[in-house]
């Protein structure tokens, strides 16, 4: 039941201070190789790149537009999106740079993979884009990832999408005890949006402060079945715990299967 604009902040905050009883923070370890992601990708899965398509590890090998998509080793839905150039993370130039890939339109592309693990489909609002700043990463290379939604997560911004505009805006509760700030974009893909770009802009000094910042990409309806996005963005504070890794609103188990009605079975032909 959806209540009151007054009612239904107050049942968020109730529900997050729920949540937040039973979420334990986990600090990411440290990779043994923090470079792994990049050697993978530039050397075994460009080396290996065929005419036949193998791409060794890699499940997609798109040198002409300089990325990789590799299938995550963390859960069964899990793929990264991640540059063919050399490129750290959050705090890169590069990203700031209009010639740049449009890295989030290339890993929106993926979403329709997500699933195939557990052999369903997935509807577009179950599938969640992020990428961790460099306090809360484990690799050294840039990687975006595609993974399905929490389910709780994608309960509460359902909720909240009405209220966030087209501009940054704190969002009316936190998430997962965390203070995010939303826009949204109405478009049915992220082709020209540049999350990246609309972060930096936002930004006094985006050449010191990106690299604090992370992003999610969660896809949404507004305005009945007007197809879009919500932009979030969190930057790490140490001393409250938040180390900017929206990656906590991505489910590895992918619960959501169990719960959405809506989530189809994919039969393949013998």
């Amino acid at each position: 039941m959806i209540a009151g604009n007054g009612d239904s902040l107050t049942s968020l905050k109730l529900f997050f201070a729920g949540a937040c009883l039973v979420l334990i923070f986990s600090p990411i370890a440290k990779a043994a190789n923090p470079d792994a992601l990049w050697h993978i990708v530039h050397e075994r899965c460009a080396l290996q790149t065929g005419s036949q398509g193998n791409v060794g590890p890699c499940t997609v090998m798109d040198m002409p537009h300089r990325i990789a998509v590799l299938k995550s080793i963390e859960g069964k839905s899990q793929y990264l999106l991640i540059p063919t150039d050399r490129v750290p993370g959050m705090e890169a130039p590069a990203l700031r740079d209009l010639r740049t890939p449009d890295y989030f339109a290339h890993a929106w592309t993926q979403a329709t993979r997500v699933g195939e693990g557990y052999g369903v489909q997935l509807p577009r609002e179950d599938v969640a884009l992020a990428i961790n700043s460099q306090d809360g990463r484990s690799q050294n290379q840039l990687h975006i990832h595609v993974e399905c939604i929490r389910p709780e997560v994608k309960v509460a911004l359902y909720y909240m999408r009405d209220r966030v505009g087209n501009d940054w805006a704190p969002l009316p509760a936190p998430l997962l005890g965390h203070p995010y700030r939303a826009m949204r974009v109405e478009a049915s893909s992220l082709a020209g949006v540049k999350p990246f770009l609309l972060l930096a802009r936002s930004l006094r000094d985006p050449e010191h402060e990106m690299g604090h910042h992370t992003l999610a990409v969660v896809p949404e309806k507004f305005g009945g079945n007007r197809q879009g996005f919500l932009i979030l963005d969190d930057v790490a504070e140490p001393l409250r715990k938040d180390r900017g890794s929206a990656e906590e609103l991505q489910d590895h188990s992918c619960a959501i299967i169990e719960q959405d009605p809506l989530v189809t079975a994919v039969h393949h032909p013998l």
